[in-house]
């Protein structure tokens, strides 16, 4: 495998890693039809275990199988397919080395009460990233939780035992729970706090959501205003987040959220793209479009990102 001097260039910032994670990363960001650029698509599907099956995969029945996803992140040319451990297991032989994947080791569910604490369930391990293949194990943290602190001390376990064994670490970091109102949770300056949690607990990879321009802290806000960090528009916002995870020395994605319009998800490519993110990370606007609309709005998003869109 032959890195591009682009690509050569976001691994150098990973100074001190352990080759075995440098090389991980860099399959990640060379394979598919973003290969060589720096920019990268990912295909999660956690859904089935966060929102149910009926939620994530009726509206697309073909979803329920597991090989769709796999054949989808395939045949669209993607970065890598992330999913559970059961997901990945249900296609690891008959899709084996074909595109790199992200084992998403813990989980929440939509039955818990609303009462319940922000948290995840540990329900993989390493180990089973390692047997399975995987470029990268994948991890939930929730800032704004009153239980983030055992979330971050989880994932440093983790993420030492992985880098120990050559694999990468994504975090999902998505602000939620007693500390935070439901507006504060896509906060311009809450996000690029998470984001820069996640940065600071070691993630090769970081993932949270688009932000919006709303500042949730008090204390913030006032630094946000006196220093005119700009978040007019989206690219800006994106810009700040980069920002935020080491002034661009760590790749950042942004998730795709709940299903939208094509505009729409072009729209935040577009942005993503401008504010020097390096790609999306899109579940359920990809696999619940019928396969042939899917494929298409994907292709479209690798335009984007090239710069043609």
């Amino acid at each position: 495998m032959r890195a591009t001097k682009t690509v050569q260039k976001i691994l150098s910032n990973y100074e001190g890693e352990a080759p075995g994670v440098k090389a991980n990363l860099c399959r990640m960001l060379m394979e598919g039809k973003l290969g060589g650029t720096g920019k990268m698509i990912i295909l999660p599907v956690d859904q089935g275990f966060e929102h149910g099956p009926a939620r994530s995969f009726a509206v697309n029945a073909a979803g329920y199988d597991p090989h769709y996803h796999y054949q989808l992140a395939i045949d669209a040319g993607l970065s890598a397919y992330a999913a559970p451990l059961a997901n990945l297991e249900a296609g690891a032989d008959t899709f084996a080395g074909q595109i790199p994947t992200i084992l998403k080791m813990n989980h929440a569910n939509s039955l818990m009460s609303g009462t319940a604490g922000k948290n995840q369930a540990v329900v993989a391990s390493v180990q089973d990233a390692l047997r399975l293949g995987c470029s990268a194990i994948g991890f939930t943290i929730y800032p704004g939780s009153d239980m983030a602190l055992d979330m971050y001390e989880e994932i440093k376990e983790l993420r030492a035992e992985a880098a120990a064994c050559g694999i990468a670490t994504v975090i999902w970091s998505y602000p939620r729970g007693e500390a935070l109102s439901k507006e504060g949770e896509t906060a311009f300056d809450v996000t690029a706090y998470a984001a820069h949690i996640a940065t600071m607990l070691g993630a090769h990879i970081i993932k949270v959501k688009l932000p919006s321009d709303y500042l949730e802290q008090d204390e913030a806000k006032k630094v946000y205003l006196k220093q005119q960090i700009d978040g007019s528009t989206m690219a800006a916002r994106v810009r700040h987040i980069v920002d935020a995870c080491f002034a661009g020395r760590r790749l950042v994605v942004f998730s795709g959220g709940a299903a939208k319009g094509e505009d729409a998800v072009y729209d935040d490519a577009r942005a993503i793209r401008d504010g020097g993110g390096n790609g999306s990370i899109i579940g359920r606007n990809s696999f619940q479009r019928p396969r042939a609309d899917a494929l298409a709005m994907l292709n479209k998003l690798v335009d984007i990102y090239k710069g043609r869109g």
